[in-house]
């Protein structure tokens, strides 16, 4: 079975076990997302319908593509100026391409499975139980320090007032100099 997906403004023709690289989306390796833009499926040369179709891909890697030089010159003006860009991708293998809801039906009925996503989002899966819970979100601990916690600030202390350059010291040699510069000459 094969699918026609939107993603990053492009799109795709992917079948189960394909590897594509796609602009970049949001995850780390080895996350699962469900790419749910559908525009054709279908299997050999019938079409298929894509009404609550999705595809469930794995992230392999996040990588940048080959560096870009964009250089510009107006002739005559000496105006030159050069820039570098690598932008930025995600290498995504589709691990299925089937009816999200076939995948609810085959679920134990003591999990509520989460809605299907609205059709254009790209959203992650639910890892099953024998992956890591490596892409789930954890709270932010409270800070140790005070520092960090947002205590308050010692107020500064006032700097203590600069004594007065003496004209003979050497220990301050440049406010005399400056003096014997800046007086009249006769």
């Amino acid at each position: 079975m094969f699918a026609v997906v939107r993603t990053g403004g492009k799109q795709y023709r992917v079948a189960a076990g394909d590897k594509i690289v796609v602009e970049k989306l949001d995850g780390n390796a080895g996350d699962r997302i469900t790419l749910g833009d559908i525009l054709l499926a279908g299997e050999g040369s019938s079409l298929k319908s894509t009404d609550g179709l999705t595809v469930a891909a794995e992230i392999v890697a996040q990588a940048k593509a080959d560096k870009v030089t964009v250089f510009k010159k107006r002739r005559r003006h000496n105006y030159r100026r050069k820039k570098g860009h690598r932008q930025q991708h995600t290498i995504l293998k589709i691990v299925a391409i089937g009816d999200q809801k076939e995948q609810k039906k085959t679920a134990p009925k003591a999990e509520a499975a989460p809605a299907a996503p609205p059709k254009g989002k790209v959203t992650k899966s639910e890892p099953t139980p024998g992956d890591d819970v490596a892409g789930t979100p954890t709270e932010n601990p409270s800070p140790t320090n005070a520092k960090a916690a947002g205590a308050e600030k010692p107020a500064k202390k006032a700097a203590p007032a600069k004594a007065k350059a003496e004209s003979g010291s050497t220990k301050n040699a440049a406010p005399a100099k400056a003096a014997a510069k800046k007086s009249p000459k006769k």
